[in-house]
């Protein structure tokens, strides 16, 4: 009896110290190929300076952004811009300025509106993906038909091109920044909500889920602590891709004045469109074409960023890819 029991011992710990160096959870697995990641190194990077830049903008910015300090340079000599100089990094924009100051100030509200924008469709598409799939998967006849009526609402937003659904929504509501911020955020709701759908169906057909129910584990329960948990993997992914899309949608309603309606406050899609009369294209580099050059970099990098950390989350969390 005691051979056995040393030999059971034995094997139980082999078996822990095999689970220990290869049998890593998903995400143990995710975060060790995110920091050996290019792509994700560079992205998190672009996210953290920006990030910083939003929080500590309005407190490093070298003068006021509201402020017309440099009006009646700038009114004298109609014809010619004042561009970067020792005092205005960036130059002044078309009312006399600082287009530095406004740049740093504008990031806050552009991570604002990108970020909430993000969260609302992410909340109500979770919530309407979550019911419709465990309905579907769980609930018998009267889940299919909940999934049914979810699902067919669901396609009426995915019917419109997001942003005309998105103008049509600012232009009933009015100009504010908190009608961009829901515009955006319902564009976002029906991918959110077919993805975890989607996902949740994909679970509900695993091995784990046939034990759970074997065991006569209730179903509600399967759903929530179980099958919900494992779907949220794409989600988050696809939350980090929305920031991307919510902050290019943000800037193109702004561009279309249907923004803050506060012109003067720096908002980089408002900032790009006043600059819009002004840009010569056949000079990127004209001090003119350097106030829409610089909001519209910000915005792109910024995109790209986000872009490029949600592509190598994704890459990480594909168990095709894991070795």
């Amino acid at each position: 009896m005691t051979a056995r029991t040393e030999k059971l011992d034995r094997l139980a710990e082999l078996t822990a110290r095999r689970d220990t160096t290869t049998g890593a959870s998903l995400w143990t697995e995710a975060l060790r190929r995110l920091r050996t990641s290019k792509m994700a190194l560079i992205g998190g990077s672009v996210i953290a300076l920006f990030v910083v830049i939003a929080l500590v903008g309005p407190l490093i910015a070298p003068h006021d952004p509201t402020a017309q300090t440099w009006r009646d340079e700038v009114f004298v000599n109609r014809a010619v811009f004042v561009g970067p100089r020792a005092e205005n990094w960036l130059g002044l924009d078309h009312l006399g300025r600082d287009q530095w100051s406004r740049m740093l100030v504008g990031a806050r509200q552009t991570l604002l509106v990108g970020v909430v924008a993000t969260l609302i469709g992410l909340a109500v598409g979770a919530l309407v993906g979550g019911v419709s799939g465990a309905a579907l998967a769980f609930g018998g006849r009267a889940g299919r038909s909940v999934d049914t009526l979810l699902m067919r609402s669901v396609d009426m937003l995915l019917a419109l091109p997001s942003l005309l659904l998105a103008v049509s929504i600012a232009a009933v509501m009015g100009q504010s920044l908190t009608t961009v911020m829901i515009a955006v955020g319902v564009v976002q709701i029906p991918v959110f909500a077919r993805l975890l759908r989607g996902s949740m169906l994909a679970q509900a057909g695993a091995d784990y889920v046939l034990a759970a129910r074997a065991l006569g584990v209730r179903r509600r329960r399967i759903a929530l602590a179980h099958v919900l948990p494992n779907s949220l993997g794409p989600v988050i992914v696809q939350t980090t891709l929305a920031l991307a899309t919510a902050i290019i949608e943000a800037a193109a309603l702004s561009y279309l004045g249907l923004g803050n309606p506060d012109a003067s406050q720096p908002e980089w899609g408002v900032m790009l469109a006043q600059a819009e009369r002004f840009f010569v294209p056949e000079d990127l580099f004209d001090q003119a074409s350097m106030m829409a050059v610089c909001p519209a970099l910000g915005i792109i990098v910024t995109a790209l960023g986000f872009t490029l950390l949600g592509e190598a989350l994704r890459e990480a969390l594909d168990p095709k890819l894991r070795g």
